[in-house]
């Protein structure tokens, strides 16, 4: 039996000599040698000269790809490749929300490009970068899963895999043995930081389609709900008498997109433009999809009754989009069909819902008498830039009603046509 165990162990260590699992072979040695010359360390450019992270040519080489978490708010960063060229690159663009940076810079090489094959689960990967400040360093491993939603808030489903990553990782890339993209390296599954076994990289599919838009600045940025909920599982569901499936929510923040679409506590989100939400990332995918088509119906389960909350997305002609009260800086003046009136002459004809008009308490069928205080002929066609006081008209008589597009107070406003109390106005 002695002699049957010490050749089982000689045998067992032959072949782990012979056979490394994780170390690249002579064939792909080449590729990642040429893949490793498109990787930069990245340092802040001041005196300081802190590493931040790692970064890769991209595309034709005129520019380089990172994290947003990797550079910042900085505007400019150090550059250094793996034969010791430094550069400042100008950070020109970055999407905090999908953690994407492009960093132009001056490279005499094209960048890396995406692999022309989806990534498959258990392909050997390396990830290249500079883990802990070592700098130029290769780290092997296998794809452990595709398709990870890591924060239900960003629509990104990222690539899982087993090459080590550590502080200092962020923003390299992640190449398969031909020494083609497959992702960018973004995140560690323990929040310790330190390597357990799993980490995240932004796929390239993902990156190619960010990474553009980012350059011809068609990316819309990712908005903020101001809502917080959580998934409806099977104990809500039994509380609630429901059925398991939705988002509860447990909050909303005053004066931002959930509020002022109607959304309330306790309220059970359903769908986005049809498309049922089952998980808590679906509503983040519903969002950016909506983007493009500035369409977002929201299903709502509400005391059980079921309602579809309309527009508070606002198609293009129907007053101010969920981007622009988002963003209120990104619109400097507007008019009044962006406030969310239909006009026809002076008179009223439609107010678009949730609208500022609407949410001022403008009504149909009123007819605009004054427009701070001028004749409304001939203000009907300004551009405002401030807020705009107009003289209204209807059966019951004349009043004053005050829209401002930014207002962060919640103003009472007519809900099919019903009378409101307007606590601005003082009846003698």
């Amino acid at each position: 039996m002695p002699v049957f165990r010490s050749a089982l162990r000689a045998s067992l260590l032959s072949l782990l000599l012979l056979t490394p699992a994780a170390a690249p072979s002579r064939a792909d040695t080449p590729m990642l040698e040429t893949a490793m010359e498109r990787v930069f360390t990245v340092h802040s450019a001041d005196a300081e000269d802190r590493f931040l992270g790692s970064a890769f040519l991209w595309g034709d080489g005129a520019v380089a790809v990172s994290n947003a978490h990797v550079v910042g708010q900085a505007s400019e960063v150090r550059l250094t490749d793996a034969e010791g060229h430094q550069q400042i690159g100008h950070v020109i663009a970055a999407d905090a929300s999908r953690d994407v940076a492009v960093i132009a810079v001056t490279a005499a090489r094209p960048g890396l490009s995406p692999a022309s094959a989806s990534p498959q689960l258990g392909a050997q990967v390396w990830a290249l970068g500079a883990p802990l400040g070592i700098s130029f360093t290769a780290t092997a491993g296998h794809i452990s899963a595709l398709g990870r939603q890591i924060e239900p808030a960003t629509p990104i489903r990222m690539i899982q895999h087993d090459a080590a990553l550590n502080p200092g990782s962020s923003g390299g890339p992640l190449v398969d043995a031909a020494g083609a993209l497959v992702g960018m390296n973004a995140q560690i599954a323990d929040g310790s930081r330190v390597f357990v076994g799993i980490a995240y990289a932004i796929p390239a599919t993902d990156l190619s389609r960010i990474v553009q838009g980012l350059i011809d600045e068609t990316l819309p940025p990712l908005p903020k709900l101001g809502l917080t909920a959580r998934p409806v599982d099977r104990q809500l569901a039994e509380a609630l008498n429901i059925a398991t499936t939705g988002l509860l929510v447990d909050s909303i923040a005053r004066a931002g997109l959930a509020d002022h679409a109607g959304i309330q506590p306790g309220d059970v989100l359903l769908a986005v433009n049809g498309q049922a939400l089952q998980d808590p990332g679906d509503l983040a995918f519903a969002v950016e999809a909506a983007l493009a088509s500035n369409r977002f119906d929201l299903t709502i389960l509400r005391a059980k009754s079921v309602l579809v909350l309309i527009g508070a997305l606002s198609p293009p002609d129907a007053g101010l989009t969920l981007r622009d009260i988002a963003s209120p800086t990104r619109r400097t003046e507007y008019s009044l069909t962006d406030l969310g009136l239909t006009l026809d002459a002076a008179t009223i004809t439609k107010v678009a819902p949730n609208s500022p008009a609407l949410l001022a308490g403008v009504a149909e069928a009123e007819t605009i008498l004054q427009i701070d205080g001028q004749p409304a002929a001939t203000q009907m066609a300004r551009a405002f830039s401030h807020p705009v006081l107009l003289l209204l008209h209807s059966q019951t008589g004349t009043r004053h009603v005050l829209i401002d597009p930014w207002a962060s107070h919640r103003t009472l406003h007519a809900i099919g046509g019903a009378n409101v109390l307007d606590p601005d106005v003082v009846v003698f």
